[in-house]
């Protein structure tokens, strides 16, 4: 019998976790029978086993190059002398869920780590790129408690239309707001439809997808410059290769999540964080995988790191630039050079250097264009910041980076929509009462909503204001919005109004205050009367139904916890 140790002392390959008959030699004994049947040879079978947890799905655009990049992985994996085996796990295409693609990243993130923790592997690559993927992926790495690395799919790259760039998916938007507004006919629209997203690849711009896929490498669970290399692009491949060797390396080592993902390496991410004027959403998951960890943000501690750094990266939609021109211009790598004097250097990596040492060992040049030095910033402080008040006594955000800032210190009436289906029927209704000066305010979209915290937080403009010039307005929900989205609103409000939030209690004609200066949101209505509003009756949520839903109502947590499940926080020991 060969000798299914390895280093660490522990059983390897198809020796890890044998299902119980009660005869572990007779365990064995069948396992090999059962994977030689899918031909593997003796000499396979006793190699040490790296896992590649992968969420291509016909469902998901992003993902449709997965084949070609799971070879690549395998390659490498080969080339370092251990097996690799692919296993899918559920995938989140963004666009293609219903309600929405948060309500299932727990799901998927469960589906991550049980899938990790049961089969047989030494190691895992995984292999994610769609907005909820990449933090499930991470959520169940980190609970799972193997050593674990993360790959990308990588941004799609820009197509053409009648002489003018575009890319998924602030294009989409900036687009479809036109066409609202009468400067797009229909036939326009259709044509503009099918150039918007053109290659495989997650959205072009500094969305949810590119920014978690930054936050992975800043955090320091990915390769150096391997989160904005372009889908389509050859170094993509080469990465996935790479990235299958550095998994063989970790076999019997102690770099699992938890020896990565430390409160420094967190810290080093929200910084990225705002100097790329990255997603809102990467908040809430940046939440839900410290809470995997037993670590948690302090939204007050992030505007501390918001006040004092700068946005760096001109991309859209706080910009003008695309993720593969990032790429081009040095990646993250180049970015973190620019705040070298404030982050972490000392945090490893998954690749065994520090963070410091990645940034001496990148090359030098970048492009000024894309990203800016220090001390020449696109704006002086950070892409998000928190909100307190009266509204939001658990915090609110918003990306003043995409925001106008003549907006910042305002005090406006309330336009309020109890639902997305009261949003829907009267937000175009030409005798809605509606100034451009007036607050929008979605109510029972948060978490505990039915809608599951859908990104409806983007409330378009009234139609009558749209068509009159209007390009932006204040917005507050307890919602998301995309991160390829833009505007100023407020966002992830806790708690939301299904849980009892004050947020709920806000009625046509109020008064609310928004000091992005003071990083306040107020309601400038008298305590006695928001009481007296409490006993008022409230939209009644539809019951839970069965399996996940019921699970997903009883067990999520607030926007500010990362809402994921409360038995899902803090990490399980392997």
């Amino acid at each position: 019998m060969c000798d299914d140790k390895n280093n660490s002392g522990k059983d390897k390959g198809f020796a890890r976790g044998l299902t119980n008959y009660g005869d572990r030699g007779f365990s064995m004994y069948l396992r090999r029978s059962f994977a030689s049947s899918m031909g593997y040879s003796r000499q396979m079978l006793d190699r040490p086993i790296v896992g590649i947890a992968h969420s291509a799905s016909g469902f998901n655009n992003c993902h449709r190059h997965f084949p070609e990049m799971i070879e690549a992985v395998k390659r490498g994996v080969l080339a370092a002398g251990a097996l690799p085996i692919e296993f899918p796990t559920i995938s989140l295409g963004e666009v293609f869920l219903s309600p929405t693609s948060l309500k299932f990243r727990n799901l998927m993130s469960m589906d991550v780590e049980e899938m990790t923790r049961a089969q047989p592997m030494d190691s895992v690559v995984l292999l994610g790129g769609c907005d909820k993927t990449v933090p499930a992926q991470l959520m169940g790495a980190a609970s799972a408690g193997l050593p674990s690395i993360q790959l990308v799919a990588g941004p799609m790259s820009t197509s053409r239309h009648r002489g003018e760039r575009l890319g998924a998916c602030t294009d989409c938007r900036r687009f479809w707001q036109r066409y609202r507004a009468g400067d797009v006919d229909d036939k326009g629209i259709d044509e503009v439809e099918k150039r918007l997203a053109s290659t495989s690849g997650t959205c072009a711009v500094m969305g949810t997808a590119s920014t978690m896929a930054s936050l992975a490498e800043a955090i320091g669970m990915m390769p150096a410059g391997s989160a904005a290399i372009p889908a389509v692009d050859a170094d993509r491949l080469r990465m996935a290769e790479e990235t299958g060797r550095i998994a063989v390396s970790l076999i019997g080592t102690d770099k699992t999540p938890k020896k990565i993902i430390t409160e420094k390496a967190l810290e080093n991410g929200v910084r990225i964080l705002m100097a790329i004027g990255g997603s809102t959403n990467a908040i809430i998951h940046l939440a839900a995988i410290a809470g995997r960890l037993g670590l948690k943000i302090d939204l007050k501690r992030m505007n501390e790191i918001s006040d004092t750094t700068p946005v760096l990266v001109d991309l859209k939609p706080t910009g003008i630039a695309y993720m593969e021109d990032l790429h081009a211009a040095g990646g993250i790598p180049a970015v973190m050079r620019e705040l070298k004097h404030l982050l972490h250097l000392d945090c490893e990596t998954i690749t065994g250097e520090t963070i410091g040492d990645r940034i001496e060992a990148a090359d030098p040049w970048v492009d000024r264009n894309v990203v800016k030095p220090f001390d020449r910033p696109i704006r002086d402080n950070g892409g998000l910041l928190a909100l307190f008040g009266n509204v939001a006594p658990r915090g609110a955000i918003i990306k003043r980076s995409a925001a106008d800032p003549n907006l910042f210190e305002r005090t406006g009436r309330a336009v309020v929509f109890t639902s997305l289906q009261d949003l829907a029927a009267r937000i175009d209704d030409p005798d809605l009462d509606v100034t451009p000066d007036d607050f929008l305010v979605l109510q029972n979209a948060g978490p505990l909503s039915d809608a599951a915290m859908p990104e409806a937080g983007y409330i378009p403009i009234p139609t009558k204001l749209a068509r009159a010039g209007v390009k932006d307005m204040v917005r507050i929900s307890d919602a998301r919005m995309s991160g390829t989205a833009y505007g100023t609103i407020v966002l992830h409000v806790a708690p939301d109004s299904a849980s009892g939030g004050p947020i709920g209690l806000i009625r046509n004609g109020d008064a609310i205050s928004l000091s992005v200066r003071d990083h306040s949101i107020r309601l400038l209505v008298s305590d006695e009367e928001l009481e007296a509003r409490r006993a008022e009756p409230t939209i009644e949520k539809t019951p839970a139904l069965r399996g996940y839903d019921m699970l997903y109502r009883n067990h999520v947590l607030q926007a500010d916890e990362g809402c994921d499940f409360d038995f899902l926080q803090s990490a399980q020991e392997s």
